[in-house]
């Protein structure tokens, strides 16, 4: 076992530790209350889905629960809720993962169980065909939505034959033909211990918490199969502009732009400057572009223009290419120069520095909303236990908020003219609203 403390520069004392299994343990000793809580990561999510099983991942989260081999549904549930703890699981694009929170006292019978629903699931068949119904209504009920409809229509234009292109949910008909064979073969590839990180946070010391999860999980052997290799397709960026008909009551303008991944070491370069991940300094752009009632997207178009029901930005955090996207919910009878003031804005972007109180107001504001998001031992053990999953490294804790504190307006402005230039468009809303528009843009 390998274990080390990070620098004391951390907001909270973290050690990592690495099983002889493979599992690697965070550990983050926080003993103000008397909660632990835990998030466990499984390299893997949708993006390991091949395309005619999209929706895997999500339909395995949602039965992982429902039996085991000793376990029914009903008792699972009884022994989460009888000790008042919490036992969830999620699936993502680059990741799976089992949250759990309990009691100091009780932690280790909740982790026990968590520990036999990653190992022996059953995958119960009416379980199966119960969450099947439930993802099918859900993927019908969102194709009712306009802004979703739009999003998975940019998503395909974005990312082809990527698996970023689908809905995490699948669609009607891949989820239709998933078998609990394919559930079984997804889980026996891909939950094995050299793919777990367990990072955990609150009433427990570190070498307490090593030790119950090797007493729990350390005679889970490795497979003789060598861990899964991934190939996917490239990513290639050809900007276009669609549009679906819906007759909505609002139209939806969506722009997007490939940018680039976390684990994307690219920096803009600039002469005398500390080396900034262009990650960061996106982040920080879509912080004053998108992110609440004073943002600039907010301020110039809804509150100034009166164009927009709704809109806003949001940069994703990914292990290939991310998307920038920027959205408006706006009448159709103003669709038209919706697009062009969302597009004009970003533009602005490239042609004028922020100014310095613009910048350091949207420094001010990701800084306090990252600080804010480390306050509970769930929020600690998800954030920490994400960057490892990513492969970041819990150092990143630390750089991240350095490279935002480093950002000028030249280097914010260079980013911009780097990435945000030339958009995907995606348009739903009546015909006479965006159809003519989209052939014309």
């Amino acid at each position: 076992m390998n274990l080390s403390m990070t620098d004391s520069t951390l907001i909270q004392p973290l050690h990592r530790a690495t099983l002889s299994n493979g599992i690697v343990v965070l550990v983050t000793e926080n003993p103000t209350a008397d909660i632990i809580a835990a998030r466990i990561f499984i390299r893997a999510g949708s993006r390991w889905e091949k395309p005619e099983q999209a929706g895997l991942t999500h339909l395995l989260s949602a039965v992982l629960t429902k039996g085991t081999e000793t376990r029914s549904s009903l008792e699972i549930a009884e022994q989460v809720e009888s000790v008042g703890a919490s036992l969830s699981t999620d699936s993502t694009t680059d990741y799976f993962l089992v949250s759990l929170k309990s009691v100091s006292a009780d932690f280790e019978e909740i982790l026990g169980l968590a520990a036999e629903l990653l190992r022996s699931p059953t995958f119960p068949q009416q379980e199966l065909e119960l969450e099947r119904r439930l993802t099918l209504q859900a993927i019908r009920s969102q194709q009712e939505q306009p802004f979703t409809v739009a999003f998975d229509q940019l998503r395909h234009m974005m990312y082809g034959e990527h698996p970023y292109a689908l809905s995490g949910l699948g669609t009607e008909y891949s989820v239709s033909q998933l078998m609990r064979e394919d559930l079984l073969e997804y889980h026996r590839t891909h939950f094995r211990p050299d793919n777990v990180i367990i990072s955990l946070s609150g009433r427990i010391r570190t070498e307490e918490a090593i030790t119950l999860i090797e007493k729990t999980l350390g005679d889970w052997h490795v497979p003789n199969e060598p861990s899964p290799t991934l190939q996917l397709p490239t990513i290639h960026s050809t900007p276009v502009c669609k549009a679906i008909a819906q007759e909505t009551q609002q139209s939806i303008v969506m722009l997007g732009y490939l940018t680039p991944s976390v684990v994307d070491n690219s920096i803009t370069a600039m002469d005398d400057f500390p080396t900034t991940q262009d990650y960061a300094v996106l982040k920080l752009i879509n912080t004053h572009l998108g992110n609440g009632l004073s943002s600039r997207l907010f301020v110039e178009l809804r509150e100034k223009r009166g164009l927009a029901y709704e809109v806003s930005a949001f940069y994703t955090t990914r292990l290939d290419k991310a998307q920038f996207v920027a959205y408006m919910g706006t009448a159709p009878e103003n669709t038209a120069i919706a697009l062009e003031g969302l597009h004009s804005e970003i533009d602005r972007l490239s042609a004028t520095p922020l100014t310095n109180n613009e910048l350091q107001t949207a420094k001010n504001k990701i800084l306090g909303q990252y600080a804010l998001g480390k306050q509970t031992n769930a929020q600690i053990a998800q954030t920490y236990g994400w960057y490892e999953a990513l492969g970041l490294g819990i150092g990143f804790d630390r750089d991240f908020q350095a490279q935002i504190a480093s950002i000028t307006p030249d280097l914010a402005q260079a980013v911009a003219q780097k990435y945000l230039t030339n958009p995907y468009v995606s348009l739903v809303g009546p015909a006479s609203a965006v159809q003519e528009l989209a052939r014309e843009f």
